[in-house]
């Protein structure tokens, strides 16, 4: 009986080891982005293996832990937004770019589709040189593709304090599917990506 104990206790603190090692050696990076309607832009990213998080929230603005109804209103100067946390080893930066293009508009300097005004614009926020090099070029391959008739208006920025938005916006797809299908339906998003990204 004592043999089996002294087994398992060391088995338990093998496998907490294990876990903790695990932990300390996955390296996870932000990346954020401004696609309008936050609500649209999570589980694109959230389907995508390497994705652990995905907030929606606001930032770029200037004003301290705004509400979503001082966002809508245009004042505070934020931007609606998502930040993903991400396993670079699994996914790159590169990569959620690619996702980031096929859900906007980025021709688009006064919103995005249905919602108007600046708190929808589109925009990347980089946390670091090598994101914003990375969002330049990347930018740079779209304009070039001549995908689009229109120049492209996405603004590369230096990333701001981000504040989560409340909880009810979180996962919105998931808690009121009903809802965030008829408001996606009659956005005007998706007519457009697919028009657009059909060639």
């Amino acid at each position: 009986m004592m043999i089996r104990s002294t087994v398992r206790i060391i088995l338990l603190m093998a496998v907490m080891l294990l876990l903790r090692c695990g932990y300390a050696e996955m390296k996870t990076e932000k990346a954020t982005f401004a696609g309008g309607c936050f609500w649209c832009m999570e589980l694109p990213f959230e389907q995508l293996d390497g994705v652990i998080e995905v907030i929606s929230g606001y930032t770029g603005g200037h004003t301290e832990n705004p509400t979503y109804e001082e966002v809508s209103s245009g004042k505070t100067g934020h931007l609606e937004a998502i930040q993903i946390t991400y396993d670079p080893s699994k996914v790159s930066f590169a990569e959620l770019l690619a996702v980031f293009w096929k859900q906007i508009d980025p021709t688009d300097k006064s919103g995005q589709f249905v919602d108007r005004g600046s708190q929808y614009r589109t925009a990347i926020f980089y946390h670091t040189e090598e994101q914003r090099k990375i969002a330049e070029e990347s930018k740079r391959e779209l304009e070039q593709s001549g995908r689009y008739r229109k120049p492209v208006v996405t603004e590369i920025i230096r990333a701001a304090p981000f504040y989560p938005a409340e909880e009810y916006h979180q996962n919105y797809y998931k808690k009121s599917p009903m809802r965030y299908k008829f408001y996606r339906l009659n956005s005007g998003r998706d007519q457009f990506l697919e028009k657009v990204w059909e060639k």
